[in-house]
């Protein structure tokens, strides 16, 4: 049938339900496995409604993608790797990287100073289908032929450091990349309710993106109408892009490795370390720009006059070295840090100087040229987080 059998949300009803029962259903799990063969092989039938699997799958991912303002240039699927598999194969037996072990043909990456027991990388299972290595490093070969980056990085669940540390040794033992690819690991950790345990919905299933995406944007909203004179248009809109930073900086001011508890009313509060908080911070230097209309050529920042001017000034100088640290440790947790600490500067500073009101034209232009190099530092930093300012909130 050229319509998918099935939606969505039954697609994510039956994988769970048909791994649960794979635990406990021995002879099921082993039809599952034949099914598998199958389709890797491209039995007509299987292949056809992997196919529709496929295509709801993909269409919901770039539907949640949008939603994150996440956008891909190349959008790529483990089953791409497949036609690389057969050669790949073949090199890795013909020079003698490969052999068979109890029936499965495997790769040794033990190395004489591992301090663990690191098993051989399986290629291919006693009955000849294929396992995740094998389309992880199959993807590697398509990756360096067509691609030859220098460095790749993975990021998924940090439970997967073994699997990934087996997979690395054995592309470079087998020169699949080369020797000076850097390929780089990052894993993740769980995102808890306020219970400590993985974020689930009411009714105890796992949540959906989009879910969770309009909770905090129905959290924002809420906040947004307390006592504000806007249209339902301008609160809604409001509400997205708040939404949006109180997600993703909620999720990104977090280390990568570690378990995090996800907290609506916290993540979406204008005050503390939240995304809403930064942003909140945004508008009032546009508000107070706003108010002081002087022309650029006469902005130029000065010696200090207080002490919170000379503490917002300090912070600005660590821009550049923090963004670079950020990159160089894969760490985006790090510009959060920073930014959070500028956000206070620079309320500490609004709070003892008035800007609008000073009467010192040196001073005056002086302070506007140091909020206009704040709000210019911010906007670069949540640009690279992914977020942006709205012009008011």
């Amino acid at each position: 049938p050229t319509e998918p059998p099935f939606d969505i949300a039954q697609l994510e009803e039956i994988y769970p339900a048909a791994n649960a029962r794979s635990k406990v259903d021995e002879a099921f799990k082993e039809e599952a496995r034949t099914a598998t063969y199958y389709l890797q092989n491209k039995k007509p039938g299987y292949y056809a409604l992997w196919k529709h699997i496929m295509n709801v799958s993909m269409v919901d991912l770039k539907k949640n993608y949008a939603s994150l303002n996440v956008f891909f240039e190349k959008w790529g699927k483990e089953s791409d790797a497949q036609d690389f598999i057969p050669d790949m194969i073949t090199y890795l037996k013909e020079n003698g990287y490969a052999y068979i072990s109890e029936g499965a043909l495997v790769v040794d990456v033990k190395e004489d100073t591992d301090t663990k027991e690191i098993p051989p990388c399986m290629i291919l299972k006693s009955d000849g289908a294929t396992l995740y290595n094998t389309t992880d490093l199959a993807t590697l070969v398509d990756r360096t032929q067509n691609e030859d980056p220098d460095e790749i990085i993975y990021l998924t669940d940090k439970r997967q450091s073994l699997y990934f540390e087996q997979v690395f040794r054995c592309a470079k033992k087998t020169g699949i990349v080369k020797n000076d690819t850097i390929l780089k690991f990052i894993g993740f950790g769980t995102m808890n309710g306020k219970d400590g345990k993985p974020f689930k919905t009411r009714d105890g299933g796992v949540m959906r993106l989009e879910y969770l995406i309009k909770d905090i944007e129905n959290a924002v909203y809420e906040k947004v109408r307390e006592g504000r004179d806007l249209s339902e248009e301008e609160a809604k809109e409001i509400s997205r892009i708040v939404g949006l930073s109180a997600l993703k900086y909620g999720d990104l001011s977090n280390q990568a490795s570690k378990d995090y508890i996800f907290d609506v009313d916290r993540f979406s509060s204008f005050e503390g370390n939240t995304g809403p908080y930064i942003l909140y911070t945004m508008v009032r230097i546009k508000s107070i720009l706003a108010k002081c209309d002087m022309p650029d050529e006469s902005l130029k920042i000065t010696e200090s006059v207080t002490e919170s001017e000379e503490e917002l000034k300090l912070i600005l100088t660590r821009f550049a070295p923090t963004i670079e640290r950020a990159g160089r440790e894969y760490a985006p947790h790090i510009i959060c840090q920073y930014i959070y600490e500028l956000s206070d500067a620079f309320n500490s500073f609004y709070h003892n100087n008035k800007v609008v009101s000073q009467e010192d034209e040196n001073v005056k232009a002086s302070w506007i040229a140091l909020l206009k190099m704040t709000l210019g530092v911010l906007g670069i930093c949540i640009d690279l987080l992914g977020f942006e300012a709205p012009d008011k909130m």
